[in-house]
């Protein structure tokens, strides 16, 4: 095995599904920019998901229109010509 590949900045973060409030809390190297104060009152990085397991519909079992970025009509408008 190769020494020295593996990243060393690993931390715990938390993870936000904005779309219903689910939070939860892993180990990441992932950079981020905002910070959050957990459960336990410490301070943590946060990386902001739009879709998660409790929100997607696979797992939910409910359809749920997620389009924050406004990807559909973006979608309909590049293929509407052909």
């Amino acid at each position: 095995m190769k020494a020295d590949i593996h990243p060393k900045n690993y931390r715990l973060v938390v993870f936000k599904d904005m779309s219903c409030d689910y939070a939860f809390l892993t180990k990441s190297t992932v950079d981020t920019r905002d910070t959050i104060v957990w459960e336990d009152g410490n301070e943590y990085p946060l990386v902001k998901l739009e879709i998660s397991d409790k929100s997607h519909p696979f797992y939910t079992g409910k359809m749920k229109l997620v389009d924050t970025a406004g990807r559909i009509d973006k979608f309909k408008n590049r293929y509407a010509k052909k």
